[in-house]
Formats: C-alpha cells, sequence, structure tokens
C-alpha cells in the first residue's frame, strides 16, 4: 500500500487506467487477512530450474526448495485477492508467476495482516512481502513513521511499478470533498499500516479546532469499505488501483465514487531482508527481464495498471 512523506498530485490526474479496463475473472471475496495461513496460487509456477534462464541468480537454499514464500495482504484487489472459487488472483501474483519462468521456482502466496508482513519478514515466516508495498525511506530504514525512532532492521525493495493514492465516498454523498483539507470534521476510514493512514495522521494535525478528522483504521481494506458502505464512514482512502476496482464492482458500480485527484505517486517495491542481497538482486534481474521480454506490460494491461509502468526495476528508489 502506498506510503511516501510529502504530499503531491500526480501530474496530468496519470489515473493506472479506467476502472473498466480491469479485466478480472470472478466476483471479489470479501476475506480477512490475520490468520497466516497459506494460499496457494495456481498462477505461480516456474519453469524448471535446468532450464530457467536466471535460476543460477538465486540462493542456493531457495533453488533446492524450489519455493519462495511470499508475505501478503490478500484482500486487496486487484492487486492480490482471492476469487470466487478461492484461487489467489491479482496483478502481484500474475507478476510473481513470471518472475518464476525466469528463476525456476514457484512464489507460494501466503496471508498476512498488511502491518504484521515486515516482522513476518524480519522472523523468517517469508523470504520475501509483495503486496501493493511502497518503498519509502522509513521502510528501508526501519522506521516508525508517527515516533521518527527506529523500531526495526529495515528492508530493501525491488521496485516494479508507480501508484498514488485516493479518496472514494459513497456514490451521490460525496459531503464536498474533493481534496484532503475536505476531510477535516469528517470521518475517513483507511487499512491500518498504510501510507492512507499516515497521510490521514498528518491531515488530522493540520485541521482547525472543532473540524477534527476522525480516522478509524481496520486489518483490511474490505473493512473499511464495508463501513463506508454502511454510513459509519463520510469515505475511504486507499491506492488509486484498489480504489477504481472499489468503484468499478461494489455493488455493481453503484456503491461509491473517487472523488479528487490522485496523491503521493510513489514505487510500489519486493521487500526483501537487508541481509538476502543475492534474492534481491536475482528479482531484480528477473523483473527486468520481464520488462524487456514484454510480459510485463501484458499482466499491468490485464490489470488496468499499465499508467504505472516503469521502465526498469531499481533498487530502493522510494523517497
Amino acid at each position: 500500500m502506498t506510503a511516501s512523506s510529502t504530499r503531491r498530485t500526480t501530474a496530468a490526474r496519470s489515473r493506472l487506467a479506467a476502472a473498466g479496463a480491469i479485466a478480472v475473472a470472478g466476483a471479489l471475496l470479501i476475506t480477512g487477512c490475520g490468520d497466516q495461513t497459506k494460499d496457494k496460487n495456481e498462477n505461480s509456477g516456474s519453469a524448471s530450474a535446468s532450464s530457467a534462464p536466471l535460476a543460477d541468480k538465486l540462493p542456493q537454499e531457495i533453488r533446492s526448495k524450489g519455493t519462495i514464500r511470499v508475505g501478503s495482504d490478500i484482500a486487496y484487489a486487484p492487486v492480490e485477492y482471492k476469487d470466487s472459487a478461492g484461487k489467489v488472483v491479482g496483478l502481484d501474483p500474475d507478476l510473481a508467476a513470471a518472475l518464476g519462468k525466469q528463476l525456476g521456482v514457484t512464489f507460494d502466496f501466503q496471508n498476512g495482516t498488511f502491518d504484521a508482513l515486515l516482522t513476518g519478514l524480519r522472523s523468517d515466516r517469508y523470504d520475501i512481502a509483495m503486496s501493493a508495498m511502497t518503498d519509502n525511506k522509513n521502510r528501508q530504514e526501519g522506521v516508525d513513521p508517527d515516533t521518527g525512532k527506529k523500531v526495526g532492521e529495515g528492508v530493501d525493495f525491488v521496485d516494479y511499478l508507480t501508484a498514488g493514492v485516493s479518496i472514494y465516498t459513497r456514490k451521490g454523498d460525496t459531503k464536498g470533498i474533493t481534496t484532503w483539507d475536505d476531510l477535516c470534521g469528517k470521518k475517513l476510514a483507511v487499512q491500518r499500516g498504510t501510507t492512507s493512514e499516515d497521510l490521514a495522521k498528518q491531515q488530522a494535525k493540520k485541521c482547525p479546532s472543532g473540524k477534527k478528522l476522525a480516522i478509524e483504521a481496520f486489518d483490511d481494506n474490505q473493512q473499511a469499505q464495508t463501513r463506508l458502505r454502511s454510513g459509519g464512514a463520510d469515505a475511504v482512502s486507499a491506492d488509486f488501483p484498489v480504489a477504481a476496482y472499489a468503484v468499478k464492482t461494489s455493488g455493481g458500480g453503484k456503491d461509491f465514487e473517487i472523488v479528487g485527484d490522485q496523491v503521493e505517486a510513489a514505487p510500489y517495491g519486493i521487500a526483501v531482508s537487508k541481509k538476502e542481497t543475492q534474492l534481491r538482486d536475482a528479482l531484480q534481474a528477473a523483473m527486468d527481464a520481464i520488462i524487456k521480454n514484454g510480459e510485463y506490460q501484458k499482466i499491468l494491461e490485464k490489470w488496468g495498471a499499465q499508467d504505472g509502468a516503469v521502465k526498469e526495476s531499481v533498487i530502493n528508489g522510494g523517497k
């Protein structure tokens, strides 16, 4: 989920394609993501290690296992979620499958709450975290954005997409909200641990006396949507791809509408332990390979995310 420290509007309203262009098979299955259970992704198959062009770049331990364990909040459609059959699908799983062909391994998506993914990475529950996670300096350095204090070991990121943050409301009931300043005096629902929550806290400090911004943080974005749909909140903030998907699909497109422009355009990155430099570099090489061979572009177009495409993968490009 997107994160940054200085708000800025994306140039020319560079939205990640019209929500109607998102090609999704099956309806969204509302699913909690705090159980840390394992969810196999049937599309994350790989080439055999002997035929995969970049297999020799991986650490031997991972090559021997043939699997990369992926920590992910699998309730963030269309980036990663479960379809009506319970299958893990989305932009990230498709990209992981393409990376797997290059590296000769399978990416095994395991469900977890977003704000606990980096903790799981540090404790060796996962090999990587891939979950619409924004690469920023706080995460690179292990710093708490609220206190500015170091709270753990930072991570490295393999960047692969650019996305911004949006606000959406009930359709036809925008409460006059078009900017973050308009949220003063309102109630905003967000997912815990995301940049939307960080931005909300920053905005709350700017609101004048008597116009407090009330923030409700939930374990996953589905819970925030439910709160908005029921009238318990005035708006939700989420990454634009997720907001656009919610607007397109919830209630057949009758529940929500996006208000205002995206802000905080920043890179999504695959999080890797700073100790695992070989794994990090292998992932970067594989990402560059699928960008070069065109598979990356096809996947982004499938999920309506082509406006966020990057020309090459970089390490720790977030600010």
